[in-house]
């Protein structure tokens, strides 16, 4: 059994209001068109069950169990609720009225929303028994209806049908799961209220220590919120600071800002104690905003009589009229006492407090409408009918995107945008391979640098010299290996090794195979740097393509369509990566036979770099005099000769290192030429064979690979989109949701004031 004080709370819903003569509960007879218009508003809204997504103004009733909080509801109900067995306090009972032109029916339901255990569960609602037409069978249904929710393992029906069946022990001491009244009737306004269990002080041996906190929980739901009105009841027979419902009121309204407190049982205050109530009227102990009542409801021995709501308040009037102290209270006071004028204040407190909220419940209900939509965008889609159809249809956007970024895309983090640093610092490694030639001898050097090459600054990026500082600018992010200085090579030693490598030649002249030599040598610095390209180009395209897969196929069933895909993909960029491996390897193979038919470049390169070392060859050019340089060229045109000034590096004086100096100007040359024919056709080769080339024959590769034809394709297919069931579950829960929210929105759009 529940403690002997216990707290309960009724969530009350007052929408309609009707002539004076049939007004029963909270409502007010004489309030303007406006008012009924937004109490109206209210109740629709809550009828879509909105109330879960945003705060709705409500009023929660709060007392003590026998602070006369059941004769308040049936007085408003009509009908007598269960007052012996103490189930009341265990299970919610929700009572919905409706005004109706109708005979007045009564029809119970049972909604279970958790298991035995309180673990969620998908609701179901089960009908329990015939709609009631007469008033004295309902207090016995709800009674069993109470039972059969308190042991939901037990067929509902055996409550209804067979009351000599039914468990002696509950099953659960408490539930959730709750009974629904939808009473209609002549006589009856339009409201709901729910009648949650009280707060619970201890438990006794059927019960558990869990269900003290469930309960607190439950309470605690309802006046926590901002937009609710808390309908403190007090009873006057009990000392006032022992009653719990007081400290959890203040607890959540600390300020009495939205707490309307009401006293009730006067006639049963102890005699010499009636001044500590009149002070709470006079609202001089524990201030309300919205004062204190005091109401006088009939005894249960009254009750039981049968006696009318009008002559009980007739009743009440005459109690305030003529007992003391009552009667003797200011005019002004007497507007805190009798039900009549609690209803008043309740209904333009909750008017006014509607009217405060409608703005803020309107954007709020946009955003989480906003945000729901999100929720429902961000889910997988639902699965298709045709399988194979929508597998086709996504893979069909992912080929068409996979081709747009392979052929390029205007945007700064693209497929190609993020491959191009690549190409280029690829580029400066190979340059950075160029032979560092000297015109004088090792012993000689003491430090002597070549000046720039400015007959190369047009076409590329220079550094100071030709020299062991490096001629050409190296990427500071290149590899150990491709960007290690070359070695200085020195005039004599080419003299030497072209010596060296004489046969049968003739005294001036010296043997190809010394430059091939040295080309070969440079060649093999060329192969890391393209490996290390056609890796590097590897890894943005598999990291590319497969956030490509993941935004297609991630949200498709249970991710196997995903998994699939990119196993299937990978394996054909692999395949792909090879023949660009391919056919760099054979790149390099052409290149190890030095040859071109770009004799015009060789050797113009080859004429610029033999002056250029036969003019520093002793450290001095004819350039370094500009103006005698330019009288002499002045001259020599005077006579028919057109020249530049490097030809005239062609007068100075013959030289024994000639030989070595043309073999240097050759390599060098043919350097110029090769490298940029090799700079081009590596990156080229790559995106021919690995990145255009990973889209072609794919699309017949994942149709096969999926295997989206044969008799078994409607079924693989079907396997692959199955969903997790907890996406569908949240799926069904997100569109439920939206359902109601856009049913709210639409009854907003019809309020008229």
């Amino acid at each position: 059994m529940v403690s002997t004080r216990a707290t309960t709370v009724s969530s009350i819903s007052v929408s309609r209001i009707v002539d004076a003569g049939d007004a029963v509960g909270l409502c007010n007879p004489v309030a303007a068109h406006q008012r009924r218009a937004m109490l109206d508003l209210i109740n629709r809204l809550r009828n879509t069950g909105v109330q879960r997504d945003i705060d709705l103004p409500m009023i929660a009733v709060i007392g003590s169990q026998s602070a006369g909080k059941s004769s308040l509801i049936e007085s408003i109900s009509g009908i007598t609720l269960p007052r012996l067995s103490g189930t009341c306090t265990r299970c919610p009972t929700e009572c919905k009225l409706t005004h109706s032109d109708t005979p007045w029916t009564c029809i119970v339901k049972l909604h279970f929303i958790t298991n035995e255990h309180g673990a969620p569960i998908k609701p179901r609602i089960v009908s329990f028994g015939d709609p009631i037409s007469a008033k004295a069978g309902v207090e016995e249904r709800i009674r069993r209806a109470q039972r059969a929710i308190l042991n939901p393992r037990t067929d509902p029906m055996v409550f209804l049908e067979n009351a000599n069946k039914v468990p002696e022990v509950n099953e659960t001491s408490f539930s959730r799961n709750y009974v629904s009244l939808d009473i209609s009737g002549r006589e009856l306004v339009d409201l709901a209220f729910v009648d949650l269990p009280g707060l619970i002080a201890s438990v006794g041996q059927a019960g558990h220590e869990s269900d003290i906190e469930l309960v607190k929980n439950l309470v605690t739901s309802y006046i926590e919120k901002s937009s609710c009105v808390v309908l403190l009841t007090v009873t006057c027979e009990t000392d006032f600071e022992n009653q719990g419902a007081h400290h959890l009121a203040k607890q959540y309204d600390p300020e009495g800002n939205r707490t309307v407190g009401v006293l009730t049982k006067p006639d049963r205050i102890p005699l010499g104690e009636e001044d500590s109530w009149l002070r709470l009227i006079r609202n001089e102990v524990e201030p309300l905003l919205n004062n204190w009542y005091c109401v006088k409801q009939p005894s249960s021995l009254t009750l039981s009589q049968g006696i009318r709501w009008a002559e009980a308040r007739r009743q009440e009037n005459e109690f305030f009229a003529t007992t003391k102290p009552w009667c003797n209270l200011d005019a002004h006071y007497q507007l805190f006492l009798r039900t009549d004028k609690l209803t008043e204040r309740l209904s333009t407190i909750l008017a006014e407090l509607i009217a405060k909220r409608l703005p803020k419940i309107q954007d709020e209900l946009y955003m989480v409408v906003h945000e729901t939509e999100q929720e429902l965008a961000s889910l997988p889609t639902e699965p298709s009918n045709d399988p194979v159809g929508e597998v086709l249809r996504v893979l069909s956007k992912f080929m068409a995107e996979l081709a747009q970024h392979l052929m390029g895309t205007p945007d700064e983090n693209g497929l190609i945008q993020t491959i191009r640093p690549h190409t280029e610092k690829f580029k400066c490694q190979i340059r950075a391979t160029a032979p560092k030639f000297k015109p004088w001898n090792r012993l000689n050097d003491r430090g002597r640098k070549l000046p720039p090459l400015k007959f190369l600054s047009g076409e590329e990026q220079v550094a100071d010299s030709d020299n062991d500082s490096g001629s050409e600018a190296v990427s500071t992010t290149s590899s150990p290996k491709a960007s290690k200085k070359p070695s200085v090579i020195y005039i004599d030693e080419v003299m030497y090794r072209a010596n060296k490598a004489r046969t049968r030649e003739l005294p001036d002249n010296y043997p190809y195979v010394v430059q091939r030599e040295y080309i070969l040598e440079i060649l093999k610095k060329w192969k890391r740097p393209a490996l290390d390209l056609s890796e590097a180009i590897y890894d943005v395209l598999k990291g590319y393509v497969e956030a490509m897969v993941d935004r297609h196929f991630a949200k498709l069933g249970r991710g196997g369509v995903k998994q699939s895909v990119w196993m299937i993909v990978r394996e054909h960029l692999d395949t792909a990566a090879i023949r660009a491996k391919e056919r760099i390897e054979w790149l390099l193979a052409v290149e190890s036979t030095p040859a071109t038919l770009n004799t015009h470049y060789f050797s113009d390169y080859r004429d610029k770099f033999l002056a250029y070392y036969k003019g520093y060859r002793k450290n001095k050019l004819p350039v370094e005099r500009p103006s005698e340089l330019n009288k002499a060229i002045s001259t020599l045109a005077e006579v028919g000769f057109t020249v530049k000034p490097e030809d005239l590096l062609k007068l100075l004086p013959s030289d024994s290192m000639e030989p070595a100096i043309a073999i240097m100007a050759s390599v060098r040359g043919y350097f110029q030429v090769a490298y940029k024919r090799f700079v081009d056709m590596v990156p080229m080769a790559i995106d021919h064979e690995m990145v255009l080339g990973l889209e072609r024959g794919l699309d017949g590769t994942l149709r096969n690979g999926l295997r989206l034809s044969g008799e078994d394709a409607q079924e693989r297919c079907a396997a692959l989109l199955q969903e997790p069931a907890a996406v569908a579950s949240r799926r069904h829960e997100v569109m439920k949701k939206l359902e109601r929210l856009r049913e709210a929105r639409k009854e907003l759009s019809r309020l008229s004031v």
